[in-house]
């Protein structure tokens, strides 16, 4: 491109050594050419030659060269068409599901009838019978794949303030929280010591062993709402979630004696949210737990002011680990039947709640998917391939037991959908792949667009049980799904099924299965 410039130049100035002018540079340059153009003083005298020359450079630099690097771009892709009748098939999926309530007679029956889902649990046992059999009425063809899951008991928990500042004589402050998904108890009777409040590591550091030793540590780390309000909800997880998860072992190191988090979630209404902590090997463990946003200031507030003691009593178990299943169900393709298009969502949820948003929309969504399928009478090229995972919630043993089963498949594994955020307003779906896949899917996001979810993005994971699958190259999805208060249910009490809007849950079955269909119906094979 610079020695095409060049020779376009010295057509004008056959005389000048256009390379002595940095040519090169000024290309590259995109802050000061227009700076230097504009400051150049044209007298209306005669131009001196050299002056004459660079301003026929700085045109060439704005005029010529642009038109040159378009007239060498790649030729824009083909716009991808689907045949008549496969983008029929599609719109009749999605209308289908928009018509239909299967997937929340489902969710009901999970949430409502089987209940909270901890991977060890009777329910959880439980709703893998009634997923496999509901999944054989549709003539799926079913299997449990086994997977050895944690089997951890939450038992008693209590906290209150027995001593800050101008309390009344003979009382306490109760205060709402619940243990974290495999912490280690208390002793029998409990234990009570002084709390000091920290919002992040450098002030746990900072205190040093000195002042932590002994005492209860709370990391009062904010969920920014905000951010969530604004379509970042997984961002602000993430940036609140870390306390939760090794916030232990970080307190264990200084001698702490126990570790409280503030809730990782948005809302209020004292509702604690409880979830999975790892504790790292270099650490003793110490008992865990998440406390309500409203007492976290409360503790906050009053250690400003002076000493707080807190007694804690946390009775869990850990069991050996339990047999579980992960419901493996084909409805086989009819040209291509070794090539799969998994369908998904987790079983398993955390004890609290019941399981209604976290994850059992997912189940119920990825249910539906094969009964409209039946019902439609569709029989796509490629396998549909649904998944019930077991043990997202705390160990993923079911998505690594799969990834680990079926390794020697992942050249035949087309594509995994999992759906694991809910079931708020779907706006599109996420791709973890090669940007081509989004363009052999434009066809799609048209027809998606008429009920308001023709948005794409491209990400690194679209799910936790599909990450291993991701890992070993086979694209994933996800919907995108307004997530603005998922995260006020996440992991709490009030993880029950009236959080789920049946209108919004037919319109993430609408995506999940249009996108499926498109997936196993396609004729290109998806880069990867």
């Amino acid at each position: 491109m610079l020695g095409l410039i060049c020779r376009t130049l010295g057509a004008l100035e056959p005389n000048l050594d256009w390379r002595a002018f940095g040519l090169s540079s000024i290309l590259r340059s995109q802050s000061n050419s227009l700076k230097s153009l504009l400051s150049l003083e044209i007298r209306p005298m005669i131009i001196h030659r050299q002056n004459r020359a660079m301003i026929i450079l700085l045109a060439a630099t704005f005029f010529i060269y642009p038109l040159l690097a378009f007239a060498q771009r790649p030729a824009a892709s083909q716009e991808v068409k689907y045949s008549p009748q496969l983008a029929s098939e599609i719109k009749k999926v999605q209308q289908a599901a928009l018509e239909s309530d299967y997937a929340y007679r489902q969710l009901a029956h999970l949430s409502n009838n089987i209940g909270p889902r901890l991977s060890g649990s009777p329910q959880a046992q439980a709703a893998v019978e009634y997923v496999a059999a509901e999944l054989r009425k549709l003539g799926l063809e079913v299997q449990l794949e086994k997977c050895m899951v944690p089997h951890w008991v939450r038992g008693e928990e209590a906290g209150a303030l027995t001593e800050y500042p101008s309390m009344a004589p003979n009382t306490t402050q109760k205060i709402a929280l619940t243990a974290l998904g495999g912490s280690v108890a208390t002793p029998a009777d409990g234990l009570t010591a002084e709390v000091v409040v920290v919002n992040n590591f450098e002030e746990l550091e900072a205190l040093g062993r000195n002042r932590v030793v002994g005492k209860i540590v709370l990391f009062n780390a904010k969920f920014d709402q905000r951010l969530a309000d604004n379509g970042f909800e997984g961002q602000a997880y993430g940036q609140a979630v870390i306390y939760r998860g090794i916030g232990a072992s970080a307190a264990a190191r200084l001698g702490a004696v126990a570790a409280l988090n503030r809730s990782v979630g948005g809302a209020d209404y004292r509702l604690p949210h409880t979830g999975a902590l790892r504790y790292a090997d270099d650490a003793p463990k110490i008992p865990a737990a998440a406390v309500a946003s409203e007492d976290a200031d409360l503790i906050a507030h009053l250690v400003s002011e002076g000493k707080v003691r807190m007694r804690l009593l946390l009775t869990p178990q850990t069991w050996p680990d339990a047999v579980s299943y992960n419901v493996i169900a084909d409805l086989k393709g009819s040209e291509h039947p070794e090539q799969v298009v998994i369908v998904s969502g987790h079983l398993d949820s955390w004890d609290l709640g019941r399981g209604a948003i976290d994850d059992g929309a997912g189940v119920a969504i990825a249910m539906q998917t094969a009964q409209l399928f039946k019902q439609l009478r569709l029989r796509p090229k490629r396998t549909i391939r649904v998944i019930a995972w077991m043990n997202e919630e705390n160990g993923l043993a079911g998505g690594r037991a799969y990834a680990n089963d079926h390794k020697d498949e992942m050249a035949n594994h087309f594509a995994a959908i999992e759906s694991d955020l809910g079931a708020g307003h779907p706006l599109g779906f996420y791709a973890q792949g090669k940007p081509e896949i989004l363009t052999l899917l434009q066809p799609l996001t048209v027809i998606l667009q008429t009920q308001g979810a023709g948005v794409t993005r491209l990400v690194e994971e679209t799910g936790s049980d599909v990450a291993p699958l991701g890992a070993a190259g086979v694209p994933t999805f996800a919907p995108i799904q307004d997530a603005r208060t998922y995260f006020n249910y996440h992991h709490t009490a009030a993880d029950t099924l009236d959080k789920v809007n049946p209108k919004e849950l037919q319109e993430n079955c609408a995506v999940v299965a249009a996108l499926a269909y498109t997936l196993a119906s396609m004729p290109q094979a998806l880069p990867r």
